[in-house]
């Protein structure tokens, strides 16, 4: 095993509301990222520990199932437990088998919801080092994503299933935007900066004999921005995008040739700033593994 998976979040919500959201099968599934699918199984006695099936999809028609079983629930001093585990004889499930808990603690007018748990994995060596480097990780995340997507749904009303989209259409824009300007800033300022490029900083007299270090100095800072794009999330950030797109938009009237060129900056500047202003215009809040706490404090 490794360092155990912790999560903690607080949610605006009756105990009672929060229990029956995690604990029944139909509503965990559709607010959990790790699990596609969830059912219980019955039980012979009332007294029995409540087995369940899971069921993971991961894309190109593969999935992965397994089974666990809930074998202890209990309330003191207000607080519940919920302790379980799981595992699965597939092969492909880098998981062998695992166990952790579910606590919620009374807070005021909400509940402090954490989760804690650790597994066995498969394929020796490079397994364990696999989980470390990736997976668990992965998993963490996948996680605090579900426990703030869940808490946006009671508290807001916002289905986890709504906050997915979101979520990734918010992400592509970034991750186009970044891509877009790492390019721009790499191959014609840094790899073939005869391209064109230099021809257009030329046009700027005081900047004679400085063409090239200005090019490569813009360069590494396009990149620099594009990375910066990719791993913030902040409006402001898409802010500034479309200032400098409307900077540079404004600079090109110094060689009015490039705005009737074919496939010219004009435009995918335009598509840019399109691309922002979606990204600023989106109001509803998104969740974010970011707003958990991953560590716990005692």
């Amino acid at each position: 095993m490794g360092e155990k998976v912790y999560v903690e979040t607080r949610i605006e919500a009756p105990i009672e509301t929060l229990w029956e959201y995690t604990q029944s099968p139909h509503l965990h599934q559709q607010w959990d990222l790790r699990f596609s699918e969830i059912s219980y199984l019955p039980k012979e006695k009332e007294e029995d520990r409540q087995r369940f099936l899971y069921r993971t999809v991961i894309g190109f028609g593969i999935s992965i199932a397994g089974e666990g079983e809930s074998y202890g629930t209990r309330e003191r001093d207000g607080i519940r437990t919920s302790t379980l585990k799981f595992g699965t004889d597939q092969r492909l499930s880098l998981i062998r088998e695992g166990s952790g808990f579910w606590r919620y603690v009374p807070d005021g007018e909400g509940v402090v919801f954490l989760t804690q748990y650790d597994y066995h994995t498969r394929f020796g060596g490079a397994g364990r080092l696999l989980d470390r480097l990736v997976f668990r990780p992965l998993m963490g995340w996948a996680t605090a994503w579900s426990f703030d997507a869940l808490k946006l749904w009671l508290e807001k009303g916002i289905h986890p299933a709504s906050s997915l989209y979101r979520f990734i259409r918010m992400l592509l824009i970034r991750v186009v935007l970044a891509l877009l300007w790492m390019y721009q800033g790499l191959v014609p300022k840094l790899l073939v900066p005869d391209s064109g490029e230099m021809e257009l900083i030329s046009q700027f007299s005081f900047l004679a004999g400085y063409e090239r270090a200005m090019l490569t100095g813009m360069g590494i800072a396009e990149i620099v921005f594009g990375l910066w794009l990719l791993c913030c999330r902040g409006r402001k950030l898409h802010y500034l995008n479309l200032a400098l797109l409307a900077g540079l938009l404004l600079s090109g009237l110094a060689s009015p040739a490039i705005y009737v060129a074919p496939f010219n900056p004009v435009t995918l500047n335009l598509a840019m700033m399109a691309l922002s202003a979606l990204y600023v215009l989106e109001r509803e809040p998104t969740p974010s593994a970011k707003h958990c706490i991953r560590k716990p404090k005692n």
